[in-house]
């Protein structure tokens, strides 16, 4: 008998806990990479730990196991292609460094045909006027790297808030972009094979308070974006060879798509799926690198996710209600950090909203001001 295939992760947040949990019953192995060990991943599995520029120490973790994969889309990419000398990299090197630059990620878009708002890069003050003179406003300018959650972004509504807006982010290399009035946000996530076979999930419609994801609900039942997601999600996925589970956010404007940022792992908006398909993005994207056949997508209900930031209900409050899929994050809790989500779901879609206000209730998440206008 052969040995069991052991999966490499760098970074071991949630999203890692969440791929190793699903690992495990495929009799999959798998082993962490990240800074400390106080991590949500590392309560459920060994780690190494280690700075993500320590190539020694990336390079004893990568010949320790079979595949690599990443939990978060700010791996170091020097960080990824040291350990890609040594195992296989799922997904690869190329798709970390272009989602790690928004510029770039829009850029791309562009090239493959992908619909997306106007945007103009931005490094000196100047460039800042020319692009508000060029695209007009409200607008919003953003930080070429590293911001999430909504970080790391500025809505200028005015001539006056340009200067407030160099103050807080510039001296670093920024995008501007159209402000978009949209109708809704939504989420193409699919998980692709070594063989580039693809397990689609529904489109998925997306809420956010502050920035940060607070809601997703599924399946959205939309036939005509559901085709533009797929073409144009496809398009990436085949530009980069890709090989596991790979999500874009999607703008509805006016009956079309336009593309906002692409995630080249499993996504927060894809996590209803663990109660609510058969087969979970997590177990699709480690079936899909460990060489093995990809699992239905089949909805199973009405599904709805409810992150819970900054507090956590305790489990006895959690599940209380009966039909709620209860995961907590094992993390510290601090203003703005999701600390666990929870999962519903129902035979109707005014079952799972009833549901859903009383989970929206634990979590402490307000309900959103507008779904109307991009959030900042």
């Amino acid at each position: 008998m052969s040995a069991p295939l052991t999966i490499g992760i760098l970074g071991a947040g949630q999203l890692g806990r969440m791929l190793a949990l699903a690992a495990y019953p495929l009799g999959l192995n798998c082993l962490f990479f990240d800074r400390t060990a106080d991590t949500p991943g590392a309560q459920v599995g060994p780690i190494v730990t280690g700075a993500f520029d320590d190539l020694e120490r990336l390079e004893h973790f990568a010949r320790q196991v079979d595949v690599v994969t990443y939990d978060w889309e700010n791996v170091p990419v020097a960080a990824a292609q040291c350990v890609a000398r040594h195992a296989r990299l799922m997904p690869g090197a190329k798709v970390l460094r272009i989602s790690q630059d928004r510029l770039l990620e829009k850029t791309l878009f562009g090239q493959l045909g992908i619909p997306t708002p106007d945007f103009a890069p931005v490094e000196r003050r100047a460039e800042l006027d020319a692009a508000v003179a060029l695209l007009g406003l409200p607008g919003v300018l953003k930080t070429r790297r590293d911001g999430y959650d909504g970080k790391g972004q500025f809505v200028l509504r005015t001539a006056a808030d340009l200067d407030l807006a160099w103050a807080a982010l510039g001296g670093v290399p920024l995008i501007y972009e159209c402000f978009v009035h949209f109708s809704q946000e939504v989420s193409q996530v699919v998980t692709r094979d070594r063989k580039g076979n693809l397990a689609w999930y529904p489109l998925a419609c997306n809420e956010h308070v502050g920035g940060i994801l607070a809601i997703t609900r599924a399946p959205h039942h939309a036939p005509a974006l559901a085709r533009q997601a797929k073409k144009y999600t496809g398009a990436l996925l085949e530009h980069f060879g890709y090989v596991g589970t790979f999500t874009v956010e999607y703008f509805v404007q006016g009956g079309r798509l336009l593309a906002n940022e692409m995630a080249p792992r499993v996504h927060n908006s894809g996590h209803w799926t663990i109660e609510g398909a058969v087969t979970s993005q997590f177990a699709n994207h480690v079936r899909a690198i460990s060489g093995l056949p990809l699992g239905s997508t089949a909805t199973l209900g009405h599904a709805a996710m409810v992150n819970f930031i900054g507090r956590l209900p305790s489990a006895r409050q959690a599940l209380s209600i009966a039909q709620l899929g209860f995961h907590d994050y094992g993390k510290t809790p601090r203003p703005g950090r999701k600390l666990g989500h929870g999962t519903l779901v129902a035979a109707t879609v005014t079952q799972r909203e009833r549901l859903l206000r009383e989970a929206r209730a634990l979590s402490g998440v307000p309900r959103a001001h507008s779904r109307a206008a991009r959030r900042p």
